[in-house]
C-alpha cells in the first residue's frame, strides 16, 4: 500500500493507493461519524463497507447524471434519511460520481465531510484529488461547483481490472498530461506506483494553489480543446479521450509558435496519448498485485 497526503495545513488528508485499499475505508472516516451516505451508480461493481450505519444512494449514469437535478435529489434523499453535518458522504465511482457527490456534500448543511473511493483510472490519477467539485449545465461542463476538499481519497487498483478497455484508455489520456508536467517514466512503473506518482504531482500543485489562482491552471493542460470537443457532443468522446487530443493539439500549437522544440514532447506522453485514441482496440494492462 502506498500512502500519500495532500498537504493543506489542518485540512491535510490521506490518499491510499494500492490493491484492496477500499477495505481500509473505516480507517479514514472522520472521527465520530456514525452514519454514511454511500453515493454510487448501478453499473459500478464495487461494494464498500464503511463499518457504520449506512445507506446507498444511486445516481444516474454518465454525464447526464452530473447536473443540478441530481444534486437536489441527493440532498433531499439525505434530508429524508436524516443525514446530519456530523455524518459523512462516501462517493464510490469515477469522476462523474465524485464530482457530483462532492458538490452535493459541499452544499448540504453548508458542508458535510466526503470521502472518495475512486473506481476508474482517470478518477484515481486526477478527478478524485484536489477538492474541485462541480456539475454541468447545458451551456458547458463544470460551470456550477465548489472547492470542497475530501476527508480522504482511496484508490483501490484492484478495481481497475474490471474496467472496459476503452475506459482504461480514457484514464491513460489524463495520465499523459502528467508526463508533460514532469512525471518521469510513467509507462515503465507498476500500476500502483504510476497512479501514486500522478497523485503526488497533483497534490504538490494543489498544495501550492488550492483555488486555482495561478499555478494550478497547469493541471488543465490539454483541457481547452478537450472540453470543447466533449461539449460539442458530435464526437462521442470521453473526458480522457478529449484531453489526449487536446494534449496533441496544445503541443503542436506550441511547437509551431516556437515555444517548444520538436523533441520537447515526453515519450511517455506521446505513447499514452497515441494509445488513447477511441478507434484503437488495445486491451487494458494487467493490474499490479
Amino acid at each position: 500500500m502506498i500512502e500519500l497526503s495532500v498537504p493543506l495545513g489542518d485540512r491535510t488528508y490521506p490518499v491510499l493507493v494500492g490493491a484492496g485499499a477500499r477495505h481500509r475505508l473505516l480507517e479514514v472516516l472522520p472521527v465520530g461519524v456514525e452514519r454514511v451516505a454511500v453515493v454510487t451508480q448501478a453499473s459500478i461493481p464495487v461494494d464498500v463497507d464503511p463499518g457504520v450505519e449506512h445507506q446507498v444512494f444511486t445516481m444516474a449514469e454518465g454525464e447526464h447524471g452530473k447536473d443540478l437535478g441530481t444534486v437536489e435529489d441527493l440532498c433531499r434523499d439525505w434530508a429524508q434519511w436524516g443525514l446530519t453535518r456530523g455524518d459523512c458522504v462516501v462517493a464510490v465511482g469515477g469522476g462523474v460520481v465524485t464530482d457530483t457527490a462532492g458538490f452535493a456534500a459541499a452544499v448540504y448543511h453548508r458542508g458535510v465531510p466526503v470521502v472518495h473511493v475512486s473506481t476508474t483510472l482517470l478518477g484515481q490519477v486526477d478527478a478524485a484529488i484536489g477538492g474541485k467539485t462541480g456539475v454541468n449545465l447545458p451551456e458547458g461542463k463544470n460551470l456550477v461547483g465548489a472547492f470542497w476538499q475530501p476527508a480522504a481519497v482511496i484508490c483501490d487498483t484492484d478495481v481497475l481490472a474490471t474496467l472496459p478497455p476503452r475506459e482504461y484508455r480514457n484514464g491513460q489520456g489524463e495520465m499523459a498530461k502528467y508526463a508533460f508536467l514532469g512525471v518521469d517514466r510513467l509507462t515503465d512503473l507498476p500500476l500502483d506506483e504510476a497512479v501514486a506518482a500522478c497523485v503526488a504531482c497533483k497534490a504538490e500543485v494543489v498544495a501550492s494553489d488550492e483555488r486555482e489562482g495561478g499555478r494550478r491552471a497547469i493541471l488543465n493542460y490539454g483541457h481547452t480543446l478537450g472540453h470543447a470537443l466533449e461539449t460539442a457532443g458530435s464526437y462521442d468522446l470521453r473526458h480522457g479521450e478529449g484531453v489526449a487530443i487536446g494534449l496533441v493539439y496544445a503541443a503542436e500549437l506550441a511547437r509551431r509558435l516556437g515555444r517548444i522544440g520538436a523533441g520537447a514532447w515526453p515519450s511517455t506522453a506521446r505513447s499514452s496519448a497515441a494509445t488513447t485514441c477511441p478507434c484503437t482496440c488495445r486491451r487494458a494492462p494487467t493490474r499490479t498485485s
